[in-house]
């Protein structure tokens, strides 16, 4: 019997075991121009979080007492749609569960590129693609530029600090803890801070002085509040914020204080928001582009993986802890 993690009930600040549970689920029907898929990874992603909250949003919330989903890569057991066929590796959105049937416009056949399935789940997806056009599109960033990236160690972050190194820029990354910030720093970034250890501002601006630069002229933003206002002290005028997510806030209630917002006026600062599914159309160009990036060796994936279904929530709460290096995800 195939099994999914639903949504119980809505969380109140960081959810807990009470608020979801995981049960059997009856499949539909393989009918014609349906594909039936056996999972065999899953991803676990942030804005997840903001989806257990029934409020608006850019992405529907999870219904109650209803199975909930997201990126998975899988093998098709099965299939009664054109262009599919046993075997073939496929990413899907119905992941938090072990297997699904879908209708084929649901189903994406992997290219063939020579990497691991897992890697369309991160680095060669949603992950790698976020860091892409957020950085290169979003932010408008450029050979020469200082970038400043938070979540540095995190899925995202690591993925745009490699990209920025590897299209000349300069680049400081906040960590949490010596162990992430040496992580940032071995995949190139010329300082690394460790938001833990205090005063984010001051830590900031020493950096800047390790790499002989005076500001930031790009910050790639995965954290919010704390983080956010610090860029806003060290910004270069019009500097540009790609504004990717918030995840300090995401079980926070409480609003935050922001002490530097007036240097947006001042500083002629450009802030955009952006969502990954904004760029779809655009994969090719993503794929022309990290292709080479990642079989040259400049991008290289760090993944913290998590065992079995019965993970899968544990891993999501890992990434509010800082239980992952890297890109989390669960291996069925």
């Amino acid at each position: 019997m195939a099994r999914a993690w639903h949504l119980m009930q809505r969380p109140k600040g960081l959810p807990t075991t009470n608020d979801v549970a995981l049960k059997e689920i009856e499949l539909a029907p393989l009918e014609d121009g349906m594909v039936h898929v056996k999972n065999d990874w899953l991803s676990v992603d942030p804005y997840m979080r903001a989806r257990m909250d029934d409020t608006e949003s850019y992405f529907e919330a999870f219904g109650l007492d209803k199975p909930m989903d997201g990126g998975a890569v899988g093998t098709v057991v099965a299939s009664k749609a054109e262009g599919f066929a046993q075997g073939d590796k496929v990413l899907t959105f119905a992941g938090w569960r072990d297997e699904a049937v879908l209708p084929a416009a649901a189903v994406n056949k992997l290219p063939e590129l020579g990497v691991d399935p897992y890697h369309f789940l991160a680095n060669l997806g949603l992950t790698g693609g976020t860091a892409w056009f957020g950085l290169m599109d979003v932010a408008s960033a450029k050979e020469g530029d200082v970038v400043f990236v938070s979540a540095a160690a995190g899925a995202v972050g690591s993925a745009v600090v490699q990209i920025a190194k590897a299209s000349g820029m300069k680049v400081i990354g906040s960590a949490g803890g010596s162990d992430k910030c040496e992580f940032v720093r071995s995949l190139g970034a010329d300082a690394c801070v460790d938001y833990k250890a205090g005063n984010l501002v001051k830590a900031l601006k020493g950096a800047l002085g390790e790499i002989g630069a005076k500001g930031i002229d790009v910050y790639f933003d995965n954290v919010g509040r704390e983080h956010l206002d610090a860029a806003f002290a060290i910004a270069n005028n019009e500097a540009r914020f790609a504004e990717c997510g918030m995840i300090d806030g995401y079980n926070h209630e409480a609003p935050y204080g922001f002490k530097y917002i007036a240097y947006i006026i001042g500083k002629r600062l450009q802030m955009k928001g952006f969502i990954f599914t904004d760029f779809q159309p655009r994969m090719g160009e993503f794929y022309a582009a990290m292709g080479p990036m990642i079989a040259g060796g400049q991008v290289k994936s760090q993944e913290t993986v998590m065992d079995g279904l019965e993970s899968t929530f544990d891993a999501f709460l890992g990434l509010f802890s800082g239980a992952n290096t890297g890109k989390m995800l669960v291996k069925l």
